[in-house]
């Protein structure tokens, strides 16, 4: 990428901005007042009457519900005819859009005083009974006629009474007692759960009227599904019109707006930004053509990146240096006027140094998808590593290997085939994640005994597996050990690369003595101390399962009984080596000496959720179909399923002097053909389907954010800080209009 300056005249900022757009190459920067004499720019004329018409054009796809979709091809679309076609488009649809809003209201309307009125016709009486009178009371209200009754039965003020009642309405009447004072009737009714309604003022029945103010709304909606239907034709007339006028005014409106980020006086401007350093010539030569010498366009620096981390920047122009500097000492070129020449060169053209370039993210592929977690944390710097295709090939292993389990695994990746196939942009990259996520969750989940939804498939296919499982039963508990051991394992290579890249970027950048003392100090103390750990060297505190898993992971294939003492003190003696160099490089950095074994013990939550996820997966299925462990006690986990097989286990349960211990009866298993039997059944399927749910929810929320957080917190923070800037060139690719 190369950062350029176009400097001219005022008079040519229309042409120069119109030959940038075209060249749809330039990322543009914002001025930041380093010149002295220059003040940002301001929008070009008409500015504020584009932004009006887009705002309209948007306005009118809104109320139409105009999308993408109902485009008609690109085509040409001049701005006298935009105006005029918009403004009758305006007139029509703003027509339509108030009559359909005035039905509207007029149908609410309607329907708010039928039910007003609706509790009147339940009840039944004439309107005009319910008031009117000079020595009687009425109350009408939603209530309990009984507990109406009563109350007014007990009351002091109440001469006489009559409760009328329709549905759940009620109609109280009442004649006060001699010297009673007005107002008695609702008093008496103060402890009763009751809600007044009041009479309304109509001449007809309730009945009649809700019967009336029913047929008006009926002809209300068919009004207002004419209303809808002109509409809908209006959409089908101008939904290709609105999508080349919002594409056409966009384009324009961003023209206007582009000086804002220029520096300008009332004379000139200069304008900068970030541009590939291969199409530098072509641009100078198209701002060439449209306005000659009245503009020029000069290369300030050059900033250069290869994949293993080298990014400099280089002054180009004349007067500046190479020495890997943002700096510069070139000047404002002739822009025609002496007054703009002489605030543009006062104190020099200095370059940015703290402008990073732009930057693209081009992985493709399958790790394409992967660039949405590694900008979760941050869009990575010109000059830093791209860990997209780390992530890909590290995030859906920690994923699957998490869960390990074949039908979880499939419902995941049916999951993000669903958002792959139905969703474009962020939730499109999810679904792809989603589906590396659940096919490595199936190829963990046949590794781990074909577990499907907690089940060992294997055991119902009645071959031998040699993974018995996650570690869950009695007789695989070594088989948890060795997963924290693989945990681990997974955590030295994960930060290993982590440490190397950050060795290969400090030595690219700066030199070796620098990528000894940021980088290759932790790769010394990383592996030093973990060499020694792993080392018969002082054994006392080592577990016995740091070198057996080695045994059970490869069937005992391979044995490991650790490093021999030698190793294990040179491991220490590397360790020591790289607290020396840290001490020497980043002092400061040595209160955290011990990070190295730390951040990998960190791993181990990957065996932590395994177990947990595969637990949770085990308790569904035990409480829903019962499960016994098998080899008086020491064997693995066996579902029962039907009440026929818990007898049989009950008959021949450790109790009884057999084989089997019995861990639960389980749900399912106490069916019989009886109301009791049934339930249940149907509260085992219940409780499995309810259960898996939220064993397949929670395992998003678990694995999916440990594995984030290790990527996020442990491996990124070794190398990579993001932080850059999206390259974003001047420009619009038409869609629905052409030139």
């Amino acid at each position: 990428m190369s950062r350029v300056s176009v400097t001219g005249s005022k008079r040519v900022i229309d042409e120069v901005i119109e030959a940038a757009y075209d060249h749809h190459s330039l990322h543009v920067t914002d001025y930041d007042d380093r010149y002295e004499g220059f003040e940002p720019g301001t929008s070009l004329e008409g500015a504020e009457d584009v932004n009006e018409q887009l705002v309209t054009v948007r306005s009118l796809e809104s109320i139409l519900d105009v999308d993408e979709d109902d485009a008609d091809g690109p085509g040409k679309l001049p701005d006298d005819a935009l105006t005029a076609e918009l403004d009758r488009t305006r007139e029509r649809v703003n027509e339509l859009n108030d009559r359909r809003d005035e039905l509207r209201a007029e149908i609410r309307d309607r329907q708010e005083e039928i039910d007003r009125m609706e509790p009147f016709a339940e009840l039944g009486i004439e309107l005009d009974l319910l008031g009117g009178y000079d020595s009687l009371e009425v109350v009408v209200g939603e209530a309990k006629p009984d507990a109406v009754e009563a109350a007014l039965a007990s009351a002091d003020g109440i001469g006489a009474f009559e409760v009328f009642s329709g549905g759940n309405v009620v109609a109280a009447f009442a004649v006060p007692a001699e010297g009673a004072e007005s107002g008695v009737l609702q008093d008496a009714l103060v402890g009763v759960d009751v809600a007044f309604l009041e009479v309304p003022d109509a001449d007809a029945s309730p009945a009649d009227y809700v019967a009336e103010l029913e047929g008006e709304r009926v002809d209300l909606e068919e009004d207002l599904d004419a209303v809808d239907a002109e509409l809908e034709e209006v959409k089908a007339e101008a939904a290709g019109f609105l999508l080349r006028a919002e594409e056409q005014l966009t384009i324009e409106a961003q023209k206007k707006q582009a000086p804002i980020s220029f520096a300008t006086t009332e004379n000139a401007f200069i304008a900068e930004g970030w541009i590939p350093t291969a199409t530098v010539a072509d641009f100078e030569a198209v701002v060439a053509d449209a306005v000659g010498d009245h503009a020029e366009v000069e290369e300030l620096e050059r900033a250069s990146f290869t994949p293993d981390g080298d990014h400099h920047t280089e002054a180009v122009a004349d007067g500046g240096s190479s020495d890997n500097t943002a700096g510069g000492g070139t000047t404002a070129p002739d822009v025609g006027d002496d007054a703009d020449r002489e605030a543009a060169t006062d104190g020099g053209h200095a370059t940015h140094g703290s402008d990073e370039p732009p930057v693209v993210q081009d992985n493709g592929g399958a790790a394409g998808p992967f660039e949405l977690l590694v900008q979760g944390f941050g869009r990575p710097k010109y000059s830093e590593f791209d860990p997209t295709l780390l992530v890909f090939l590290t995030f859906p292993a920690m994923f699957g290997f998490m869960i390990g389990d074949v039908g979880y695994g499939v419902l995941y990746a049916a999951i993000g085939y669903f958002m792959y196939s139905n969703y474009e942009g962020a939730f499109r990259e999810l679904g792809a994640v989603a589906l590396w996520a659940g096919g490595f969750t199936i190829l963990f989940g046949i590794y781990f005994g074909i577990d499907v939804f907690g089940y060992h498939a294997y055991q119902l296919l009645g071959i031998h597996w040699p993974v018995a499982g996650k570690g869950l039963s009695p007789a695989d508990l070594n088989w948890a050990l060795a997963f924290l051991v693989v945990s681990v394992l997974f955590g030295l290579l994960h930060l290993n690369i982590g440490y190397v890249l950050s060795f290969v970027s400090n030595y690219e950048q700066h030199d070796l003595k620098h990528a000894m003392y940021e980088g290759g100090s932790w790769l010394l103390l990383l592996n030093g101390a973990w060499i020694w750990i792993f080392s018969q060297h002082v054994p006392g505190p080592k577990p016995d399962f740091l070198f057996e898993s080695v045994s059970i992971l490869t069937l005992g294939a391979v044995s490991f009984a650790g490093f021999p003492v030698a190793v294990g003190i040179a491991g220490l003696v590397a360790a020591g080596l790289g607290a020396v160099l840290l001490a020497i490089g980043e002092p400061a950095e040595l209160a955290e000496v011990l990070s190295p074994i730390v951040n990998v013990i960190s791993y181990a939550r990957i065996m932590a959720v395994l177990l947990a996820k595969g637990g949770m997966a085990l308790a569904v299925n035990l409480l829903a179909f019962g499960a016994y462990i098998g080899d008086e006690g020491a064997g693995s986990f066996h579902f029962i399923f039907t009440p026929e097989y818990l007898a049989y286990i009950q008959e021949n349960s450790v109790a009884n002097g057999g084989e089997y211990e019995l861990v639960f009866a389980g749900l399912t298993t106490a069916f019989e053909p009886s109301l009791v039997g049934i339930v249940a059944l149907l509260a085992g399927v219940v409780v499995a389907f309810v259960g898996h749910v939220v064993v397949l929810l929670l395992g998003v929320t678990s694995a999916g954010i440990q594995a984030v957080r290790l990527e996020y917190v442990e491996f990124f923070g070794k190398f990579y800080e993001g932080g850059g800037n999206a390259y974003s060139p001047f420009g619009y690719d038409r869609k629905y209009t052409e030139e």
